[in-house]
């Protein structure tokens, strides 16, 4: 398979986000969108109709640095994180109309369905057993220490722990190459969900 790594996908993703909310100047910071407060609670009751009450308030809130409007209505984001569980860090994102209807023909993503899946909201497997679990499965050791990223999947709809290996890299004339093995394990069952490989050219 040929394709670039999620890791390097999520970071040109990241980087994108951090030139959006940056600029030059010691005291330049972004202005928070203004978001009508009708809007921002239909968006609230969204997630927690996914998620419930109890969850949304205790581990999600809303990013109004990275909201904005659009052309079709308004674009929400949201952290999620548990401090608890260090390692669960991520962002909800999703697009609403004029009136705060979810826009289902967009992408919508960074809510476990807590609601009807409790079990996925659990999260008991941490870094350290995600590795133990590659290793356990002879997971490649590569040439250098593995990537271990928590990271929403749109492939499966949920959370899971993506173990990165790297067999071969390198840095010329034509920017990196390099090529590996890809773990995906589910971190409430530990199960492991696809081996790919992934390749940079």
């Amino acid at each position: 398979m040929n394709y670039f790594p999620k890791t390097f996908l999520t970071f040109v993703f990241l980087t994108f986000d951090f030139l959006l909310v940056s600029c030059s100047g010691s005291s330049c910071v972004k202005d928070e969108a203004i978001i009508p407060p009708d809007i921002l609670e239909k968006s609230n009751q969204f997630i927690i109709s996914l998620t419930g009450e109890d969850f949304f308030n205790k581990y999600i809130s809303p990013d109004l640095t990275k909201s904005n409007e659009v052309s079709i209505g308004y674009f929400l984001a949201y952290k999620f994180s548990m401090p608890e569980k260090p390692f669960v860090n991520g962002s909800i994102r999703f697009t609403v109309d004029s009136l705060g209807n979810v826009l289902q023909n967009t992408e919508i993503s960074g809510i476990p369905n807590c609601i009807q899946s409790p079990e996925e909201c659990e999260f008991i497997i941490d870094e350290e057993l995600a590795a133990g679990i590659a290793k356990e499965n002879n997971f490649d050791e590569g040439i250098k220490e593995w990537s271990k990223n928590f990271i929403w999947s749109s492939v499966y709809k949920k959370y899971v722990w993506q173990i990165l290996s790297t067999l071969r890299e390198s840095v010329g004339e034509f920017g990196y190459r390099g090529n590996g093995k890809e773990m995906i394990i589910d971190p409430n069952t530990g199960e492991i969900l696809a081996l790919n490989d992934w390749r940079i050219n």
